[in-house]
């Protein structure tokens, strides 16, 4: 896999994002949804995105398949809060279902540490739903739990999830 941050948002690139962000999605990924999702469910989710990458703010690091296709991605979201400059939180952490399990969830990950460290921050913030073993796979990876707000996801009526906070130190 070849990564690419901040790579030019044009319409073939969005329309690979979103078509990632739908597989993922439907392949049971924890990436803003619950259930099967169409691509319309996902663009206008993904346009909110899009605008605070094309406006700076935030940056975006996507992983492209052998083919030139994004296959991976995750964006580097600023808190918007001067007293929180000094970290970011990863969002939309997305391998394609078709190429999970070979290790390139943990290539994408390492890239996101690289780049944060390359930009100076303090720590890489991510927040994962309970009851998906997902900490199970950042743990390695160095981060680990430093908070849990349980219940903060109602994934369906009668299943509430902890939204689990996990944090890698990169000083």
């Amino acid at each position: 896999m070849r990564f690419e941050l901040d790579p030019e948002l044009t319409d073939v690139v969005r329309e690979q994002i979103i078509t990632l962000w739908t597989d993922a999605s439907n392949a049971g990924g924890s990436i803003g949804f619950v259930g099967q999702v169409t691509r319309d469910d996902v663009a206008p989710v993904a346009q909110a995105a899009f605008d605070g990458i094309a406006a700076g703010i935030d940056r975006l690091l996507v992983g492209y398949d052998e083919d030139g296709v994004v296959a991976a991605m995750l964006i580097l979201v600023s808190q918007r809060f001067a007293l929180s400059e000094h970290w970011r939180t990863l969002g939309r952490v997305m391998v394609h279902p078709r190429r999970q399990g070979r290790g390139e969830g943990a290539a994408l990950m390492r890239e996101g540490e690289r780049i944060g460290r390359e930009m100076g921050l303090a720590g890489l913030h991510i927040t994962v739903r309970g009851g998906m073993g997902l900490e199970r796979f950042y743990g390695p990876l160095g981060y680990r739990e430093v908070g849990r707000l349980p219940g903060a996801l109602r994934v369906a009526p009668g299943d509430d999830r902890d939204e689990v906070l996990m944090w890698l130190d990169l000083s």
